[in-house]
């Protein structure tokens, strides 16, 4: 969606508004309640590591098809909250000299804070700006972070390789810059994690983080020799229990190998949950919440 000169004073009014009204929240450190009767209101079957870990209940019937007008394809008009289209823009940005095409949510300059999400092989930016697949999921965040003087990207990312790190780092970089300095989360989802770990590996990018989402994802066997790890930065891991891409067994190792080393750590398991579950069913207040809390 192209935006005039005038959407673009409207955006920059809204922003104003957002950050005026929500001031004594985010000074407490939290992200106030949005929705939280539709998303927030799981089943917590189990707990350990002194709430860090968890497991919540999943269930297709209820989760897909109680939550979707069409079964994942579009969610139900209550999930969904289109107001946050205003602040809404597609771009071509220049990094470096690399053209990468975005979705942008929120405030081109000024953000207090920037949630980056990274999809997996053979999406683009169009699947982290949909409104109403996975359950109306992606709304929530887009909401919560431009609801909250924040901006969410959704890049389209070509190839998942070195070359695709340094695109993002490009882009860890100008959101930074835009915002002056605030905290950048950056959220990977199944074979896009791949990029999360190449960006915990670069210095640069770790300086202007603020944490990390890895949904479904790989599991990065040297992730103890990062930057990432050496500034302690807070890591949330969502992973179903029946993946059948990549196994939770794996990730779940991980994690426990994290928290037994005290570092900043949380993993959410969705018992019988799929590949795609964790984009569906995260909650991202809770997740942005610890994290920015971190």
């Amino acid at each position: 969606m192209r935006m005039s000169t005038s959407h673009y004073g409207l955006c920059a009014a809204i922003a104003v508004f957002f950050m005026v009204d929500t001031a004594q929240s985010w000074a407490a450190g939290a992200l106030p309640p949005y929705k939280d009767e539709l998303f927030s209101t799981q089943n917590v079957l189990e707990t350990g590591q002194d709430g860090a870990f968890e497991i919540i209940e999943y269930d297709e019937m209820r989760d897909i098809n109680g939550r979707d007008q069409i079964p994942q394809k579009r969610a139900q008009r209550n999930y969904v909250s289109l107001g946050v289209r205003k602040v809404q823009a597609d771009e071509a940005l220049s990094l470096d000299g690399r053209k990468l095409d975005v979705t942008r949510t929120g405030p081109s300059t000024g953000a207090r804070f920037t949630v980056i999400f990274i999809h997996g092989r053979d999406g683009d930016r169009r699947l982290g700006a949909n409104d109403y697949t996975f359950g109306g999921n992606f709304n929530r965040l887009k909401n919560l972070v431009a609801g909250n003087g924040g901006v969410y990207y959704s890049p389209t990312i070509k190839t998942l390789d070195s070359d695709s790190v340094a695109v993002v780092a490009g882009l860890i970089r100008h959101a930074s810059r835009q915002s002056s300095g605030n905290p950048v989360i950056l959220a990977c989802a199944s074979m896009g994690s791949q990029i999360c770990w190449g960006i915990s590996r670069d210095p640069a990018s770790v300086e202007r983080l603020g944490g990390m989402v890895i949904m479904s994802g790989v599991t990065d066997p040297d992730f103890a020799k990062s930057a990432f790890y050496k500034a302690k930065l807070p890591l949330w891991f969502a992973h179903g229990s029946r993946d059948p891409v990549y196994p939770a067994a794996d990730q779940q190792a991980l994690f426990e190998k994290l928290s037994k080393a005290k570092y900043p750590t949380h993993f959410t398991l969705y018992q019988t949950g799929n590949h795609g579950t964790p984009i569906r069913m995260i909650d991202w207040r809770k997740a942005l919440n610890w994290i920015l809390a971190s």
